[in-house]
Formats: C-alpha cells, sequence, structure tokens
C-alpha cells in the first residue's frame, strides 16, 4: 500500500530543506488557516476506505463533518500519499495566493513529525484477510497458522508490503519465500492499496492478506466476488501492529490545532459511528488490544455495498 500504514512513506519522502517551509525572509506570511471561512484539507485522491475524489472515504467524511460545524466551506488538496506528500500539500502555496493548498492532513500517526499532530481520533491495527471456506476458518491469530498442518501451511501464499510490522513475524516463522511481496510507493495513480484484498485475495492469487486494518476491514465488507474475512492483529513484546491515528497541522498553527483537538473532542461519538461504517477494526484509546472480532463480507455477497 502507499501506507505501511499508508503515512509511513510520508515520513520517508517528505523531508525538505528549511528554505522549503515559507520562502525568504521578505515573503509575507501566511495568513491564518480558516481566515476566509474554509477548511483546508490534504488528501488522497485514490485510497479507499480512507480517502478519494468522489469524497467516499471515512476521512472525506470526518472532514465534512468539521467543516460543516465550523459552518466553513470544505476544499481539497488532492496527492497521492506516497514521497513529497507534505511538500506538495501541507507546505505548498497555492499558487496567485497567500495561503498554502491546505492546512490539515486528516491521517497520520501519533508522533508524526513534520507536522503538529492533534489528539488521536482513532486507534487500530494491521489485520490478515483470507477467503471463507478454503480450509482457515478457524485461523483467528497469527498463532493459528503457526499450528496449521505443516503440508497445509507450506502450501499458503502470503501477501505482504514491505517494511509492514509484520515482515518480522514472517521472517521469524520462516515464511519469506511463500511472500508476495506489494510495494508500499508504486508510482501509479491508479493502483491502491485495498487492491491486495479486493482484487489479489478475491481471485485466489494469494491465501493470507496482510494490511493495515481499515483498508483489510473495508474491502473484506464490500467484497462481492468471495467472502472474506479480516482478523486484527494482536500486539506482542517487540512486534507492534497498532496505532494511534491522529490529524496534522504546520508547526506554527498552535491556534488552528487546538480549534482541531477540540472537534476531535466534542465528536467522538460520530467520529468512532463513522469508522464503524467503514469496518475499521478500532481499538480502545490508550489500551492494549487483548482480543478483537474478526470483520467477515456478509452472507450474501450482492448484499456488499459501498459506504
Amino acid at each position: 500500500m502507499r501506507w505501511r500504514p499508508q503515512w509511513e512513506p510520508l515520513v520517508a519522502g517528505g523531508a525538505c530543506a528549511l528554505a522549503c517551509l515559507g520562502g525568504t525572509a521578505v515573503a509575507q506570511p501566511a495568513p491564518e488557516p480558516g481566515y476566509d471561512k474554509v477548511l483546508r484539507v490534504c488528501q488522497d485522491p485514490n485510497n479507499l476506505p480512507l480517502s478519494n475524489q468522489a469524497l467516499a472515504g471515512f476521512e472525506n467524511k470526518i472532514a465534512a463533518l468539521f467543516a460543516q460545524q465550523l459552518g466553513w466551506k470544505l476544499e481539497h488538496a488532492w496527492f497521492p500519499q506516497r514521497m513529497g506528500f507534505i511538500r506538495n500539500t501541507l507546505r505548498a502555496k497555492e499558487e496567485n495566493a497567500d495561503h498554502f493548498k491546505c492546512d490539515l492532513v486528516t491521517g497520520v500517526p501519533k508522533g508524526f513529525d513534520m507536522g503538529a499532530t492533534t489528539r488521536p481520533y482513532y486507534r487500530s491495527t494491521y489485520a490478515m484477510a483470507y477467503v471463507k471456506g478454503k480450509g482457515l476458518d478457524r485461523v483467528r491469530s497469527l498463532d493459528d497458522l503457526l499450528v496449521l498442518e505443516p503440508a497445509q501451511r507450506k502450501k499458503l501464499r502470503f501477501g505482504a508490503f514491505g517494511g509492514s510490522p509484520v515482515t518480522e513475524w514472517l521472517l521469524q516463522n520462516d515464511l519469506m519465500e511463500q511472500v508476495t511481496w506489494y510495494q508500499s510507493q508504486t508510482g501509479d495513480a491508479e493502483q491502491y492499496p485495498g487492491e491486495i484484498v479486493e482484487k489479489d485475495l478475491a481471485s485466489g492469487k494469494i491465501d493470507v492478506a496482510f494490511a493495515w486494518g481499515p483498508i483489510a476491514g473495508y474491502f473484506a465488507r464490500n467484497a462481492r466476488s468471495a467472502q472474506i474475512a479480516a482478523i486484527p492483529l494482536v500486539s506482542k513484546p517487540g512486534m507492534k501492529f497498532d496505532f494511534e491515528i491522529a490529524m496534522a497541522v504546520r508547526h506554527a498553527d498552535k491556534d488552528f490545532r487546538q480549534r482541531i483537538d477540540g472537534l476531535i473532542g466534542a465528536n467522538q461519538a460520530k467520529i468512532h459511528a463513522i469508522l464503524e461504517q467503514y469496518g475499521v477494526p478500532l481499538l480502545e484509546q490508550q489500551a492494549a488490544l487483548t482480543s478483537a472480532p474478526p470483520v467477515t463480507s456478509s452472507a450474501a455477497p450482492t448484499a456488499a455495498k459501498t459506504p
């Protein structure tokens, strides 16, 4: 995926020289976010269930909720969440204008250092997904995979993103030769991370897909050609699969960050409801994951609907 989860390429590719941040000493400072009652958000144009240009992702819905409550107009700066995302969105000035292209990144890890992060608005985890009815229905954890009959386990074809947390587990258990690796940054704007589940897992190209939980849960729930289960992974000592996700603003925009913090706090129940609609595996904030039920596609594939 363009994620490891999706935000990690931002860390890898967004660093730039100080000159990228503001211009020369005589340049006029940009106005405060919201000076013209416009909420400008930085989002990926093709990365469901997070966001897309059709405004069908949960980050789209949450941004729309915030704009409505602020009484502001909502505008988007679209750029794939990969190398150069921050440089081309949060730190980029709009052509022939004083303001930046956008003021709010709607999905980054807590502690993201290329912007000032808000309070987390959800916590999720990586997941494994498989097609039901193909001999894996009793698998509910990584340990369950390891206790399969050796002959069955040896035949499994795994799909994973290079550099994701599951890589260490695959290495420790001598499963690397059975892995089809997916690129986090393909350079192809038409590709999206959910293809690992929606296309390759559903078609039988791979038997088990490892992906960021919101992606695995969404495409499992909305699968039409196969019944798919998505199992949230449990973090272990030295092997972390769960992460808190926040939003980010520029470091200088302290008042704006406080405003977004207030919106997150006041709307946590509504945000939670939106995330549940998308099949996002949700963990309690500030709590370790102890157990989580699987997310499954509907019994009848025709009943699955995209939110």
